[in-house]
């Protein structure tokens, strides 16, 4: 953070910046080999890693020229556990597929444990700023600037501790007023260091104040409010309490990405349930500016973790629980009320187009097992002239090939549609044995369904 400071002041450390942040991050991630990710603790919310912090160097804040610093452990003492080549936020081996529909998979705020020692820091941070939690009036209560439901929502994951969250108020109450409310040269407030650090009696504080400014939605220089940080940051406590502050739910950043976007992108359903369960009245088919909904995105990202999964030989215990974790997104989304027709804009693709694409056999059976009474429709919908058939078809030398055309053609999928070239299913079909095979099979379920349109037509 680079704010002007007057003469007087004297500042006790450098102040760090989400930049910073980022850089130190993506040099990590180039010279160290991520371990597998952890396994979820609880269901559906994902597992929060802890980085124990060094307790050697801490800071304390001198009168009321605190920074950022003063509260917030430092970007170089911060060090997320790296994740697996398809962790929470995917590289490597995704990220040709991910630049494809332009939803990059390196991390942003990438923070995803709660961080320890920070009581520690506030009791000796407080040594120099004796403040009386009890003396002032408006801090009787952890919870007095809530009304019943929002203090109802505070229940989500573990609770909040009501000494650390005085603390963090009189912290904010004695920092320059620019500091505490302004914001830095990326557009950063001091709410969007807190959310993307976890700290989230610091945050809650801050969200105090900025709210009552009518600034909680402000957006940094990529676009994102501080609840889209939370998102992207694997906090779901700290989406959740946003969210009961009345943080704009629909908010998107530079691509257009809403919070349920990113959550679906990076595979966080338990950010995902703080999202749905806060707030009633999020928009499930907002698109974003590459014309997808967060059913797309979700559906993209499982796909980039099952191809990753497949060519690791499918023993990374690490990519198995990733995408089950994003399957679960699907499912929560879909359960939400998004709707599976929805067609991409750029392709008209559905999220059966995708699965299929990818021979994605796990999601193309979970797709196909929802009973939809318009069914038939939904499988033989087309995208730029291919129904989901056509592209099974074309999926030469996959093993879930034929397994893929016999869910589809049980589901309805009808072989005798033509793509825009005039070309069946069966004209897309590999050469040789396996391919004959295959032709041979669409011909019998082509065939059966003609007599059996012809049966009913002399019915009636």
């Amino acid at each position: 953070m680079h704010f002007d400071k007057s003469p007087k002041e004297k500042q006790c450390c450098s102040l760090p910046t989400v930049k910073k942040l980022l850089e130190q991050k993506r040099r990590r991630e180039t010279s160290s080999v991520p371990p597998s990710c952890s396994t979820a603790s609880t269901s559906p919310a994902p597992p929060a890693a802890v980085t124990q912090l060094p307790s050697a160097e801490q800071f304390t804040c001198t009168g009321a020229s605190s920074s950022y610093s003063d509260m917030a452990v430092s970007y170089e003492q911060w060090t997320p556990a790296p994740e697996s080549g398809a962790g929470y936020y995917p590289s490597h081996p995704e990220t040709s597929y991910a630049a494809a529909y332009s939803l990059p998979m390196a991390p942003e705020y990438i923070i995803q444990q709660q961080v320890q020692g920070y009581a520690g820091t506030l009791s000796q941070t407080y040594q120099e700023c004796p403040m009386s939690a009890v003396s002032d009036p408006g801090m009787a209560s952890p919870w007095s600037l809530l009304g019943p439901s929002q203090t109802a929502q505070l229940s989500f994951g573990s609770s909040m501790d009501s000494t650390k969250l005085e603390q963090a108020r009189m912290l904010l109450s004695g920092m320059e007023y620019s500091r505490a409310t302004g914001q830095d040269e990326d557009g950063d407030t001091i709410l969007h260091i807190y959310s993307a650090k976890g700290l989230r009696e610091c945050a809650f504080a801050a969200a105090e104040r900025l709210r009552d400014l009518g600034r909680l939605d402000a957006k940094e220089h990529k676009g994102k409010t501080a609840l889209l940080v939370a998102v992207t940051a694997n906090q779901p406590e700290i989406v959740q309490d946003l969210l009961s502050f009345g943080a704009d739910i629909n908010a998107c950043d530079v691509k257009g990405q809403t919070a349920l976007h990113l959550a679906a992108q990076y595979g966080l359903p338990g950010v995902l349930q703080a999202i749905l369960s806060s707030s009633p009245t999020v928009n499930l088919e907002a698109r974003n500016f590459e014309g997808m909904t967060p059913l797309h995105s979700a559906a993209i990202s499982h796909n980039v973790t099952m191809k990753a999964l497949s060519n690791s030989g499918l023993a990374d215990v690490g990519l198995q629980t990733k995408a089950s974790e994003k399957l679960s997104c699907v499912q929560m989304i879909f359960a939400s009320g998004a709707s599976l027709v929805s067609q991409e804009i750029k392709s008209n693709k559905t999220v059966l187009h995708l699965a299929v694409k990818e021979g994605n056999i796990e999601l193309v059976t979970y797709l196909l097992r929802i009973p939809l009474l318009n069914m038939k429709d939904f499988v033989n919908l087309k995208a730029h002239g291919h129904t989901a058939l056509h592209m099974a078809a074309g999926l030469h030398g996959n093993p879930h090939q034929e397994e893929i055309l016999q869910l589809l053609l049980r589901r309805g999928a009808d072989p005798s549609i033509r793509n825009l070239e005039n070309d069946q299913p069966a004209h897309l079909l590999q050469s040789g044995l396996q391919g004959e095979r295959l032709k041979l099979m669409l011909k019998k379920r082509s065939a059966s369904s003609r007599r059996r349109i012809v049966s009913l037509q002399d019915q009636e």
